[in-house]
């Protein structure tokens, strides 16, 4: 049945959706969005689902609040269903009232779901409770939209002070506020994109506030909170304290593998910026891994040399005549990712190299090969299209038969590609990411940028493109390279 849902995206930081918003974004036919919704939320919607900007900022409207109404009717009549994205909570400040007033007026069903509203995201990410009960125990919540039709002898007394949408109004508002009462060394802070990364935090008084405002070119999107508990500031303000807050990084990783590397660095306070410099895509003939699938029972050894490996295989043998039952060998990864993906299924694995590149399984392997012989051995190696070649060769060396078969390929993304504006490091997982990086962009496009390495193997391809590398991992995995880029690590 269709239907439209006015949900609340929550302050800035996508994570503060709720799992409701979040489930409707999952299923939503239509998303009609604002200029403060997080447009990471929009990747929650099905990849078919209509995506429609109708954001406003001052003086700069896509539609009016009128078109924005018709919009949504329009759509719920066509059996769509819409959700109605809007920054914060859709019932404050946000117009959530008038568009459920049109709906139910046009006999559309809706439901509204309600959203971390700013104050509340800016109280917790700059480390100032609106309330606490040895300083405040009123908040009022009001717009500076309008500053000239607000009875300010009326709300300015209030222990704590949140206004909505007044930054260009603040000079006004703050001569009012103090003809009226107010003390003019009340704390005062203004807070600019709070929640995100980018999150700019201004801190005075009402008397100094309009002049840090000034000085600093603070625009909004920002709210202003007066009141005691500003003071509370230095010593609870935790998200601006995060070890790479302020930092922006650009991740290099495959789309839909890039999340494992962008959490952790957002955990850290960083904002990170997507930039896939490599697709992976399905092998261009199959038949050699399929015919290796239906002999799987003759290998007394597999091999995998990357979590894309397992998945493309499994792929492949769930497309088969066979299962797991048909596999008797023993089982090598090459590190810790890919050995998750292998004991996703249940599976152990009897051999992991001690610094997860090819040397070092080709060590483990030595090891284990004290007991048991690698000679006339049968190995399977799933793998990209394009690798380097010394595992099959140095295990061929030792007497192994070798089929080394096509799982995947990588390619470089098609479309546009731009690096952001002024990013302060660049990571690099693989020396594909970094070829398909030099191809498209140039080594010069990173001149300033600090450079993050996950290895040895993927730093020597950087350097023979002419690209110096800031940091590497000591460990070399997503969390190792996490470390490297942590502030107190030496660069190389």
């Amino acid at each position: 049945m269709s239907k439209v849902y006015l949900v609340g995206a929550g302050p800035g930081d996508p994570e503060l959706i709720t799992l409701k918003g979040r489930r409707l974004l999952e299923r939503a036919d239509s998303v009609l969005y604002d200029y403060l919704a997080n447009p990471a939320l929009l990747d929650l919607a099905p990849a078919e689902a209509e995506r429609v900007y109708v954001g406003k900022k001052k003086s700069l409207h896509a539609f009016s609040q009128e078109e924005i109404c018709a919009m949504m009717i329009e759509r719920a009549r066509r059996g769509l269903t819409v959700v109605r994205l809007k920054g914060g909570d859709p019932f404050i400040f946000g117009r959530g009232g008038e568009e459920a007033e049109a709906l139910a007026a046009a006999g559309v069903a809706f439901e509204v779901v309600p959203g971390v509203t700013s104050p509340l995201g800016i109280a917790a990410y700059t480390g100032v409770p609106l309330t606490h009960r040895e300083h405040t125990k009123v908040v009022t919540f009001v717009t500076g939209h309008d500053a000239e039709g607000i009875d300010w002898s009326r709300v300015g007394a209030t222990e704590t002070l949140v206004i909505f949408m007044g930054i260009h109004a603040f000079d006004e508002i703050a001569r009012a506020l103090i003809a009226n009462g107010r003390a003019a060394n009340t704390p005062a802070m203004a807070v600019r994109w709070g929640t995100r990364p980018d999150q700019h935090t201004l801190v005075g008084t009402l008397a100094t506030l309009p002049g840090l405002i000034h000085q600093h070119d603070l625009k909004p999107p920002a709210t202003i909170i007066i009141g005691e508990v500003v003071g509370l500031r230095d010593k609870l303000n935790w998200f601006e304290r995060l070890p790479l807050f302020g930092q922006r990084i650009v991740v290099t990783r495959a789309r839909g593998q890039a999340d494992a590397l962008t959490s952790r660095l957002r955990a850290l306070g960083a904002e990170t910026i997507d930039l896939p410099t490599i697709e992976i895509l399905p092998a261009l003939d199959y038949d050699p891994l399929d015919q290796a699938i239906a002999h799987l029972g003759l290998y007394d050894w597999l091999i995998f040399t990357s979590a894309n490996g397992v998945r493309f295989f499994l792929e492949r043998l769930d497309r088969s005549g066979a299962d797991l039952r048909a596999l008797r060998a023993r089982i090598c990864a090459i590190g810790p990712a890919t050995r998750a993906a292998i004991e996703a299924l249940h599976l152990k694995v009897d051999v992991m190299g001690a610094d997860y590149v090819a040397e070092g399984m080709l060590t483990a392997l030595s090891a284990h090969g004290a007991a048991h012989s690698l000679a006339g051995q049968r190995i399977l190696l799933p793998r990209a299209a394009v690798a380097r070649d010394l595992v099959p060769v140095e295990l061929a060396r030792r007497g192994a038969q070798v089929d080394v078969v096509e799982a995947y390929r990588t390619a470089a993304p098609e479309g546009a590609f731009d690096l952001p504006e002024k990013p302060d490091w660049i990571t690099f997982t693989s020396s594909s990411t970094v070829r398909n990086f030099v191809a498209m962009a140039g080594a010069d496009a990173l001149a300033g940028v600090k450079v993050a390495s996950i290895g040895p193997i993927t730093s020597a391809t950087a350097r023979e493109l002419g690209i110096e590398v800031t940091v590497e991992a000591s460990v070399f995995t997503v969390d190792g390279l996490v470390e490297a880029i942590l502030p107190g690590n030496p660069p190389n």
